[in-house]
């Protein structure tokens, strides 16, 4: 590889990093090219994306910047997940790829200008999903409501009965008298 494609390279690395919410890296040493390409796929759906990277390439790329903390991380065979969309759909689609296939190991993460280790991707991939904590808080926001509308339809509800529970002892009282 000559030296204007290893530039290129490295220039694609850092536009996928602008483009990022998040990164994370994963060995997938012994991995088949079917097993890479289902995990591709399934990053798709989720708008992330995985690149297979040089290490010493990519360590350029990061070099002068914030994410330049994932640089020890860069041993062996790894590859590189640009999360764009949802961060835990992307690290839930890449903990679940390395539960079903031991060969991919999560090695770290970037995200929020911090370092995430292996287990701190994993933690992030047991999250829910963002429609599902936006409902969850939506919800929350609703149920205070639900429950004052509640009081407020209670109030009348109750007048009424008590007025009907009148009325009837009041015709039972009525038809005492007249038997």
């Amino acid at each position: 590889m000559d030296r204007t494609a290893k530039v290129a390279w490295r220039d694609e690395i850092v536009s996928l990093l602008d483009t990022s919410s998040a990164v994370f890296l994963a060995s997938y040493s012994g991995m088949t090219v079917e097993d890479l390409s289902a995990l591709r796929r399934e990053l798709r759906k989720v708008d992330a994306e995985f690149h297979v990277v040089k290490n010493t390439i990519a360590r350029k790329a990061i070099e002068s910047r914030d994410e330049n903390v994932l640089a020890a991380s860069f041993k062996n065979q790894t590859g590189m997940v640009f999360a764009r969309g949802d961060v835990a759909a992307a690290a839930k689609v890449v903990a679940d790829t390395a539960k079903k296939n031991d060969k991919l190991k999560l090695v770290s993460g970037y995200m929020e200008k911090s370092f995430i280790d292996a287990k701190g991707v994993t933690a992030l991939a047991s999250l829910p999903s963002r429609e599902v904590l936006l409902a969850k808080i939506i919800g929350s926001l609703v149920a205070p409501h639900r429950g004052l509308l509640g009081v407020m339809h209670g109030v009348p509800r109750a007048l009424v009965s008590v007025i009907n529970q009148i009325k009837e002892q009041k015709e039972k009282g009525e038809a005492t008298e007249s038997a």
